[in-house]
This record gives structure tokens, C-alpha cells and sequence, in this order.
């Protein structure tokens, strides 16, 4: 919709979205206090868990991609979001896969996978320089997993960023 030469985009709550049995990956903020492992503040985890649930119980597949900290482009197991994941599905009481990678053979085999009603945590974004790059190809590479994407984390929709940025495939 354009308005005086201006568009306009217009939004879909995800309450009001039809997503029921579909595939939707949720940016998320899990940028969150580690130490030895243990995710030792998990307020980022539980603001997102209302999202999660009206999902879940849609029966949707849950793909859900984070960064933590600054990895400078790379692997780094410090920032390694699998004591997130476990915490999540404790937290969740669902089924919580982690995808060692969020792009390529790997992710895709883990996100296959996984079942409808289950949720799957993507490895740092952060690990892959095109993130911050706001990579267009990494960011269709990361759009591949899910049919629909829901903006959990707002303060992240910078361009600067190469996830997808709230819109729908």
C-alpha cells in the first residue's frame, strides 16, 4: 500500500496470522548471561515463551535463530547457544533440537528432523561474518527454514543484520 509516494507496510500479529501446522522461524534475543555453560539470567528466554507456545500450539515447527555475544565471524565455543537450547526446553517442556550450524547441510538435516510441535534452536548467527554484513544470500539461506517468519526481537531489526527481517516468504 503506498501513501503520498510512501509505503506502507502493514504487519500480521502473530495472533492473527494463519500458521497453524506451518514451518516458522523466529528471530529471537538469547544474547544472554552465560558462565561454565549455564545460562545464569534467562529473562530474554522467557519474554519470548508466549510467542513460542501459540505456536506450538498451532502445531507449528519452531526455527528459532539468536546470536550470542561477538564471535567475530567465527566458531567460538564460549558463545555456543547449545546451554541455551537444553535451558529452553526445560523451560518450554517440549522437545528442543540445536542445530550445530544456522545455515548449510547441517542446520538443514536438523530442522528436517525435527517434528511439527517441536522447537529447533539454530547455532550463532554470529559465527557467520555475513550476519552483520546484512548478507543477502545468508539471509535467503537462513529464510529456507521456515515458511513464515515472526519478529521476536524488535531492538534486532537493524539493517545491519542479514536475518529476515519481519516479513512473511
Amino acid at each position: 500500500m503506498t501513501t503520498e509516494n510512501k509505503t506502507v507496510l502493514r504487519l500480521a500479529k502473530v495472533q492473527d496470522a494463519h500458521l497453524k501446522d506451518k514451518n516458522v522461524l523466529v528471530r529471537v534475543d538469547y544474547n544472554v548471561p552465560l558462565k561454565d555453560g549455564v545460562v545464569k539470567d534467562d529473562t530474554r528466554i522467557r519474554e519470548t515463551l508466549k510467542t513460542i507456545k501459540l505456536l506450538l500450539a498451532g502445531n507449528c515447527k519452531v526455527v528459532l535463530m539468536a546470536h550470542l555475544g561477538r564471535p567475530k565471524g567465527k566458531p567460538d565455543p564460549k558463545y555456543t547457544l547449545k546451554p541455551v537450547a537444553e535451558h529452553l526446553e526445560k523451560l518450554a517442556g517440549v522437545k528442543v533440537h540445536f542445530a550445530p550450524d544456522c545455515v548449510g547441510p547441517a542446520a538443514d538435516k536438523v530442522v528436517a528432523a525435527a517434528k511439527k510441535g517441536e522447537i529447533v534452536l539454530l547455532e550463532n548467527l554470529r559465527y557467520h561474518p555475513e550476519e552483520e554484513a546484512n548478507d543477502e544470500a545468508f539471509a535467503k539461506l537462513l529464510a529456507k527454514h521456515g515458511e513464515f517468519f515472526v519478529q521476536e526481537a524488535p531492538g534486532l531489526s537493524w539493517p545491519s543484520s542479514a536475518a529476515p527481517r519481519s516479513r512473511t516468504k
